[in-house]
């Protein structure tokens, strides 16, 4: 089947919460462009500027921002993000408005939303993706999971970046029992593949995440470093026009990467240290490579994935105030993360746009 996509215009929107959403979406804004629709990019903040980065001749679009920070403190973070509630909700109705107007100004025919929860409309396919269709927030996890899939049910498909079945990546996180919403289990996405490289470094830093988090972790990594044995490289995930590169002693820093970069340097080092998000590992599945995780503090998703591929013997982990530099020893007793033997169906998948009516797939 090819698909009859000419001149058909797709709105994708990640939301701007670290890297991770705008970096899984780089293979379905390549997806989009091989199956011949034109993509237009929509987001706020660092997500924008790093896909403005990796595909400078993309139209793209400002949305407004969720206004997410972490707080300094882990055990606040539930705290921290109900106070930002009204800001959120406020950017939430203004997607909305833009959205509308967009659909008649740009004539866009189709719209894939990464967790931007206004980036919607009844009178086009929409597509919601997300690995959560529970949202862990402590003893409140039965209340956001359910608003979640009160969300989720407005739109035509809901793609999960996984599998369905046993073994799986995300546990409860990604499955639900009667779901009555429709769910597409798409494999995971990553933006890297694995290559045969030689080994240039022994250990790679790789941060993300919103402040002040992100930094208080570089600041720690920064000093934990120094007493590594072996040549590191450093990628501290800040988002600027310029690449600055930094060498001190066996350490060598970089603010950012691009993809091509990124790939390169992964496949080159022997292990990674990391934060425990999602697309994070989803790129590690893709290299197959081993790692140590440290989640961010108060983050139920991140700790939840760190103790359920702790507890399978698949990746070892720290508290970010408990890490020591001496706890990557642990990694050579647990088995790391193999590559999956999976295949996104674009043609299939994208499929879904060629209907002008909602097409739900369950």
């Amino acid at each position: 089947m090819t698909l009859d996509s000419t001149s058909k215009t797709i709105l994708i929107a990640p939301l701007n919460w670290g890297l991770g959403h705008a970096t899984r979406c780089i293979p379905i804004i390549k997806a989009l462009q091989e199956n011949n629709f034109t993509p237009i990019i929509a987001s706020d903040g660092v997500a924008l500027e790093l896909l403005k980065k990796e595909f400078p001749y993309i139209q793209t679009l400002q949305l407004p921002s969720y206004q997410i920070e972490y707080a300094k403190n882990g055990k606040n973070f539930k705290w921290k993000l109900l106070k930002s509630l009204p800001k959120m909700l406020e950017a939430i109705r203004e997607e909305k408005k833009l959205v509308k107007k967009w659909i008649k100004k740009h004539e866009i025919e189709g719209i894939i939303s990464d967790n931007r929860l206004g980036v919607y409309s009844p009178n086009v396919p929409s597509v919601f993706i997300t690995h959560q269709l529970n949202v862990m927030t402590g003893n409140t996890t039965w209340f956001t999971s359910k608003l979640h899939q009160i969300i989720i049910k407005k739109y035509s498909q809901c793609w999960v970046p996984d599998v369905e079945g046993i073994p799986n990546l995300t546990g409860k996180l990604g499955h639900v029992k009667g779901k009555h919403f429709p769910v597409h289990y798409i494999g995971p996405l990553s933006r890297l593949h694995k290559k045969e490289s030689p080994k240039v470094y022994d250990l790679m830093v790789i941060l993300s995440g919103p402040e002040p988090q992100r930094g208080m972790l570089e600041k720690k990594l920064t000093e934990e470093v120094k007493r590594f044995k072996g040549k590191v490289v450093f990628v501290k995930g800040i988002i600027e026009k310029t690449q600055v590169k930094e060498t001190f002693g066996e350490v060598t820093f970089y603010n950012f990467m691009n993809t091509r970069q990124l790939e390169q340097t992964f496949n080159e080092s022997e292990q990674v240290l990391c934060r425990s998000g999602y697309t994070t590992i989803m790129d590690l599945v893709k290299l197959g490579k081993k790692a140590f995780f440290i989640p961010t503090p108060g983050q139920y998703e991140q700790e939840y994935l760190a103790i359920k591929l702790n507890e399978e013997r698949i990746v070892p982990y720290a508290s970010q105030e408990g890490f020591k530099i001496e706890m990557l020893s642990k990694i050579t007793d647990y088995k790391g993360l193999s590559k999956m033997d999976t295949t996104i169906d674009w043609e299939e998948l994208l499929s879904v746009f060629q209907s002008t009516k909602t097409c739900k797939i369950t």
